[in-house]
């Protein structure tokens, strides 16, 4: 970043990590509008219909202010949150500018946003947590110290320090508290020093004291010169009178945008006062939900309800399109007049961090954040109980008993083809959110992350069949030769990798667990039925399915390795029979192995390729709210 004010002087100053000088930016918004088209339900589909969401929105914040977006839940607020932080994906009217300039990737990368719900890896502790986002977020001119301190600064700052070396948590474990962890979410977005910081719903969930302290915090970073912009559902008066500005939504129409310590005076000015002391935040949402301050609505007047409402709601439009608008607009063309043209230097819409440095850190904390996943007792025991159990079944089975070696080496196909499918199909499901908010902050390449989680996992996924082998094959009494046995290892590997991808690329394309389990018992059914060992005629009008089972390459190659077709066995009582004449060996031949291996590796690139386009397929049409 070449510019001297577009730095983070995160190394340069022995100041707070929340009081440190930012680089400003003014926020203006102006007759936001935003509609969706919604699906008419039903057996009879006409036009889709256009629901309004935003609907003509406008204000401004300055930096050092806190904006605090009210009105009731389905009002807007989240939306136009999102379309301030450029996240919202379909057709937007109005203006929005960071300077007097649309979003880029300068604005893009000077802007937190923390989303209502916290999207944090439960393994991590807080310190790596931010630890990590600092090496994914700051530029590779901040060496690694700089970082660390930097995240200790916050740590400090955020009251985190108790709990650093604690992990997260998630639903299967007790972590952290809800609080702490809405205080992690702002720290990650407070390593990069935001100019910017959006919030959704910072208080959600939390009790009085807590988010108490949770604005306290942010009545702090914006002291430092930060904009603030946040929702909030039901503050408490005490966090009210934290707000500098307050813009009212009802069904995504506002109905107030001003200082928010005269709101109250506003309103009793066009007819809409209270003769009992109130939380100013209690009267407005009741506003903005058609209840008049002392209305004596009760359930004899149910049906008159509704139409007193809208009547109140049209009252509180009008009364801001003539006491307000007007003035707005005003005051917006005066800072037009008198806005500052900020120079963009290009250079800093570049990432900040090379593909390769991406990479490494993304590497690393999928292996710290998987390794109790891949790891845990239930895991190791599951593979290791299934391969002691099978070996004793097929205990020193006898080179005469072809069957059953045969039926062994399907054993090793089937289970290491379909395990690691359904383990693979849960992967990217699961992180979607994680992406979605990641990509959406700028932190990395797409193709950084999918080779950083999908190698990461090799090391992990591959020591579970290895252990497997090396149980089974010698229990089992197959062939005692060190180089078959690391052939028929390579190719059990081998095949993970295919039935890997297979699962990657199912969870990519639905990305919705449920589905794609579904489909993938489907897909394993149909590949252990044409596997080659339980039908070996197949009919020539669906024989193609075969060729599509990586399962049929794998048992076949395991063939190939294990037996020749000018072997011997003993078929019966001192004859001995050659092996290619065997019924099983023959439907499946022993011949043209390389173009097996061909074929399933055209096979694992295939699928990883198919999981990588739908991954950015999602990435392109989802924003992250």
């Amino acid at each position: 970043m070449s510019e001297p004010h577009d730095e983070t002087p995160i190394q340069h100053t022995p100041q707070s990590a929340l009081q440190l000088t930012v680089y400003p930016i003014s926020l203006k918004f102006e007759e936001i509008v935003y509609k969706v088209k919604v699906e008419q339900k039903g057996w009879w589909h006409g036009a889709a219909r256009e629901k309004t969401i935003l609907n003509g929105i406008t204000g401004m914040v300055s930096p050092g202010e806190i904006l605090a977006m009210l009105g009731p839940s389905g009002s807007g607020k989240t939306t136009l949150l999102t379309a301030l932080g450029g996240r919202l994906s379909g057709k937007l009217c109005g203006k929005i500018a960071y300077n007097g300039r649309p979003f880029c990737g300068v604005i893009k990368r000077r802007t937190g946003f923390v989303a209502q719900d916290d999207v944090l890896y439960p393994h991590l502790t807080v310190a790596e947590t931010l630890v990590f986002t600092a090496m994914l977020r700051l530029p590779k001119s901040v060496t690694q110290a700089e970082k660390s301190d930097h995240v200790e600064r916050i740590i400090c700052e955020l009251g985190l320090s108790r709990c650093k070396s604690s992990m997260i948590g998630g639903p299967l474990f007790r972590g952290i508290s809800g609080g702490e962890k809405k205080r992690v979410s702002i720290g990650q977005e407070m390593i990069i020093n935001p100019s910017l910081l959006l919030l959704d719903e910072p208080t959600s969930g939390l009790d009085s004291t807590t988010a108490q302290r949770i604005i306290g915090t942010i009545k702090r970073l914006a002291s430092g010169g930060r904009t603030i912009v946040t929702t909030i559902h039901q503050p408490s008066s005490r966090l009210y009178h934290m707000f500098d500005k307050v813009v009212l939504l009802s069904e995504g129409a506002p109905i107030y945008y001003g200082p928010a310590s005269s709101a109250l005076d506003y309103f009793s000015s066009i007819g809409f006062s209270t003769s009992i002391t109130i939380n100013p935040a209690d009267l407005l949402l009741d506003l903005a939900n058609g209840i008049a301050p002392d209305s004596k609505a009760t359930t004899e007047k149910g049906e008159n309800l509704e139409q007193d409402e809208k009547t109140v709601k049209e009252a509180l439009i009008c009364g801001y399109e003539k006491n307000i608008y007007t003035r707005l607009k005003a005051e917006l063309c005066s800072v037009d007049v008198n806005s500052t043209n900020y120079r963009v230097d290009r250079k800093s819409e570049e990432w900040c961090n090379s593909w390769w440095h991406q990479f490494t850190v993304l590497f690393q904390r999928g292996l710290k954040e998987r390794r109790y996943e891949s790891f845990n007792k239930l895991r190791i025991f599951q593979v290791t109980s299934v391969a002691v159990l099978g070996g004793l079944l097929w205990w020193q089975t006898p080179a005469s008993h072809i069957q059953d070696r045969i039926a062994l080496l399907f054993f090793f196909s089937v289970f290491w083809g379909f395990y690691p499918l359904y383990n693979a199909v849960f992967t990217f499901p699961q992180e979607r959110r994680m992406l979605l908010k990641e990509r959406a902050s700028g932190m990395y390449h797409l193709s950084s992350y999918f080779f950083a989680r999908t190698i990461g996992d090799l090391p992990l996924e591959l020591a579970l069949p290895t252990l497997f082998v090396f149980i089974i094959y010698w229990m089992g009494g197959l062939k005692p030769d060190p180089l078959t046995f690391i052939l028929s290892l390579l190719v059990v590997l081998y095949n993970v990798l295919v039935s890997q991808s297979l699962g990657l690329a199912l969870g990519a394309l639905l990305m919705d667990i449920k589905q794609a389990t579904t489909l993938a018992s489907v897909t394993t059914l149909v590949f252990l039925i044409a596997g080659g060992y339980y039908v070996q005629q197949i009919p020539s009008f669906i024989v193609w399915l075969k060729y599509l089972s990586y399962s049929y390459y794998c048992y076949k190659l395991l063939l190939g390795v294990q037996y020749s077709e000018d072997d011997f066995y003993e078929c019966s009582e001192g004859v001995m029979c050659r092996v290619g004449d065997f019924p099983a060996v023959k439907s499946m031949g022993l011949n043209h192995l390389w173009i097996d291996v061909s074929i399933m590796a055209i096979m694992l690139l295939a699928y990883r390729l198919i999981a990588y386009v739908a991954l950015n397929r999602v990435q392109l049409r989802s924003n992250y709210t």
